[in-house]
């Protein structure tokens, strides 16, 4: 049934957990996997332009090293479960419009994603990418709690 899963992650033991259950159901469906990440974007208020060069800079520098790095960690996973595996990371403030263009993108058929379960006044500040991925997308999401 489903042939392309979208695996995003923001590094958490939430996400870590998701992308192992999301491997075994692409294994399980015999299904490719893509690995995401929405890196950051950079913003900075200041008048001196030469401070915000090392600082854009070194921000860039460890975004990129942080998608690596949890981009790898899927790689692994998918390659010790015999999974087919290629990943991806953009920068983006709005990671679930990220995440949503990246399924389509790639033409993913389905999303399996963590939610953290924020609620009361902590869910209305933060917001849940995982309830944006939801309410806007037309793709099959698999919320692993």
């Amino acid at each position: 049934m489903f042939k392309h899963v979208l695996l995003p992650t923001d590094g958490s033991p939430l996400s870590e957990a998701a992308i192992r259950k999301g491997i075994q159901f692409a294994k399980m469906a015999g299904a490719k996997i893509t690995g995401f990440y929405a890196k950051p974007d950079f913003h900075t208020l200041t008048l001196d332009a030469e401070m915000l060069e090392d600082t854009q800079a070194e921000f860039e520098k460890n975004s990129r090293t942080r998608a690596e790095k949890y981009l790898s960690q899927i790689e692994r996973a998918a390659t010790e479960e015999g999974v087919s595996c290629q990943t991806l990371s953009v920068v983006s403030d709005q990671p679930h419009e990220a995440i949503i263009a990246a399924a389509n993108t790639n033409a993913c058929d389905l999303i399996v994603m963590a939610s953290h379960g924020r609620s009361g006044l902590k869910g209305i500040l933060l917001g849940s990418v995982t309830q944006k991925v939801l309410t806007h997308t037309v793709l099959p999401v698999l919320v692993i709690r």
